[in-house]
This record gives C-alpha cells, structure tokens and sequence, in this order.
C-alpha cells in the first residue's frame, strides 16, 4: 500500500513520545508498505537525521515550523478562526508539495499524526487516517486553569474554545480516527457520536529496552523522573515532586536516598533546585543508561492526555513504577501488581518509600511489569494493529 504520512516533527532523533512513537511504527510498517513522509523541523542540524529515516521511507521532505511567539503565527491566530497550536504549521511550500506529491504517487491512504496538519492536506478522495496522541483542547485547558493574569486567561480560553471546535471538526474529515487511550476513545465518540475511532496505545521496543534480571546494589537508592521538559505536563509533575513529595522522602531515607531528573529543556525552577541530593542531566543520549542506574521511577503527573513512554519504558527495563491514576491511564495496570499508584504528595511519598524498602513487593513489580508491556505494548503489536486499520479505512 502507498502512505503519505504527515507529523508535526521529524521522527528521530528520539527525543520525545511522538518522536518515539511515529519512528517504531514507521520502522515496522515500512516492512510492508511504501511511505512517503513529510514532517516539520525547527532547527537545520535535523536535516543530518534524514539518512535514517530514508532506510524506512520511499521519500522524505520536510518543512520548517514556525516559532510559537512569531509574529505571523499570532497575526494568523488573530485573523482567522484557528488556534494557535494551528497556525504554526499552516504551510504554503507545504500544501504545494503535498499536491504534487500527491498527484505524482496516487497513494491509497493519507496518515497524519495531530489534527493540526490537517488544513495542509489538499481536499480530495484518498482516505485519511487521524490519529491523536492526545485530546489537545484537554491539555491546554488544564495549564490555562492554572494561569492567574485575568487577561492572560482570558486570551488563552478563547484559544482553548477554538482549539475545542477544530479538533472535533478536523476527527470528522477523517476516515477513522486513532486515540492512544481508552478514555481518549470514548471521549471522543461522546463528542461525536457516530465517529469511528480506533484504539492503538503507544508501545515500547522491548528488545531494545532489556529486562534488568537483578536489581542493583548499594547503599543509596536512586529516584528516577524522566521527560522532555517542552511538554506542560512534565513540567507541572517535576515541579510537584520536588517541591511536594521529595522533601517527604528525603525525611523518610535521609542520606540513602538521591533523586534524579533527566530531560532535555530543563525548566529554570528545577535547575535552581540541584541541591539536596537532587541531580539533573540534560545529556544523556541513550535513556537506558538512566534506567539501568536507578531503583524506581517516580512520576507524579495530573495532565490528561496519552499513553506515558517513561512508564512503559521503566516496566520493560524492570525499573518499578510509582505514578498517579492519569499518568497509569491507559496500561490497564493493577495497583500494587504492575505498578504503585497514589493521588496525592503523601501516599506518593510513603509508597515510594515501602517500594525502596520491600524487597518481594520490589521484585513483583519488575516481573510484573515486564510481563504487561511484553503482553501488551510491543511495537510489532501494535504495528500489525493499525495495519489492519489502513485495511478497514481502504
């Protein structure tokens, strides 16, 4: 089958979930269809990762995004009925190409990833697959409740209204749509009845993020958060543990305990707190490294939205799991089976503790956890999934 596949990032190096995500499922689909992939860039050093890409695609071209705070993105936010996060990736050079291409290769199916690439597909009869790594008027909302400037707030309400309106109306241009959860899934049928959507998670390469037979050994425990700091919700749930849940821990474990953020774009709050056995690593190139030198991975996070990549990567990896209810969302794990859950700066203190110090709970969580991503999450899974998918929308 021939595929244009359109996404609003270049997917390598992999450096965030959508990253990781579009590149395993190109890397496994390409084994049986012919893609074509157009993406958007920020920077001219991604051109260097077009090589790798190349090995999984017929042709890949690209696009620069505009900055978020440019002047013609807020002139276009301004002018016409779409939001913000929409005029970033309106595109002139890359309608053009999209019907040339289009013109040229006469695909059978059309993927995009986000419905705020949609306005640059040309209209016409190829079936479109949409799918949504999250519902994006949930995750702006949840940062504008937290905005305290009246006039700010307002500004970025109406955003979230016309970001509400769009994204409903680009889920019904679409053929079928793909949610990563089963609560995105039936969010979006109540919002749109007769809407056919899809449910394909997120998923991990558990070849490539190994089980850790042994736990490690040592004196001091280490804490683990991982995210790129880009994204609203890592930044809220770094700053919550830090500020909320650390200190408990420390209080509990004293010197036998070290905390440790890894991410790119480190939010200034966070840098300011490396003290107090707290440690920051912005250059950690293979994420494994971090799982392998850590004794759990604790991730308070409240904003909605998609499956967490740091969650099922530390179950593949036998690295247990301390995390809240939204951020377990979607795994269809069990407390105290697969992973540790709690709601609140205490329990999420005093569990991490018990996890640390109870060495068969400890070793169930790792068996366990491996177990479920093994069974559920693999990417060659969910490949053979949405492949099944193309087959129903074609």
């Amino acid at each position: 089958m021939k595929i244009l596949m359109l996404t609003p990032y270049l997917p390598y190096p992999l450096w965030s979930g959508g990253q990781i995500r579009t590149f395993n499922l190109l890397k496994n689909l390409s084994q049986k269809h012919q893609i074509t992939l157009f993406s958007f860039i920020r920077e001219e050093k991604e051109l260097h990762y077009l090589t790798i890409l190349k090995e999984y695609c017929d042709e890949v071209k690209v696009f620069f995004k505009r900055p978020p705070w440019s002047l013609t993105s807020l002139i276009l936010s301004g002018i016409t009925y779409y939001p913000l996060v929409v005029c970033l990736y309106l595109n002139r050079e890359l309608k053009d190409n999209l019907k040339e291409v289009i013109s040229r290769k006469h695909f059978d199916l059309i993927h995009a990833e986000t419905f705020y690439v949609m306005p640059n597909i040309p209209a016409g009869n190829i079936p479109i697959i949409l799918a949504e790594q999250t519902i994006e008027y949930l995750v702006y909302r949840h940062y504008t409740q937290k905005v305290a400037n009246l006039a700010k707030k307002l500004l970025m309400n109406w955003d979230v209204a016309k970001i509400y309106f769009w994204e409903k109306r680009f889920w019904k241009k679409a053929r079928r749509v793909i949610a990563m959860s089963q609560s995105d899934k039936e969010l979006m049928m109540e919002r749109v009845t007769d809407l056919k959507v899809d449910l394909v998670p997120n998923g991990v390469d558990t070849e490539f993020f190994s089980f850790r037979e042994k736990p490690r050994t040592g004196q001091v425990k280490t804490i683990l958060f991982v995210g790129n700091f880009k994204w609203l919700q890592n930044r809220e749930a770094v700053t919550f543990l830090v500020e909320k849940v650390w200190p408990q821990i420390r209080q509990e474990l004293g010197q036998k305990v070290r905390l440790w953020i890894v991410g790119k774009h480190l939010p200034p709050n966070i840098v300011s707190s490396a003290k107090d056995q707290i440690t920051l690593s912005d250059d950690i190139n293979d994420i494994r490294l971090a799982y392998r030198k850590s004794d759990v991975l604790l991730a308070p996070i409240y904003g909605p939205g998609g499956t967490r990549y740091k969650i099922l990567e530390s179950m593949a990896t036998g690295v247990p799991v301390v995390t809240t209810t939204t951020g377990i969302e979607g795994l269809d794990a069990q407390n105290f089976r697969d992973a540790v859950i709690a709601d609140d700066a205490q329990n999420l203190a005093a569990l991490t503790v018990k996890v640390l110090t109870d060495k068969n709970l400890y070793h169930n969580l790792a068996e366990n956890g491996r177990t479920l991503v093994e069974n559920k999450f693999s990417w060659k899974t969910i490949a053979q999934k949405l492949d099944s998918i193309y087959q129903k929308a074609v």
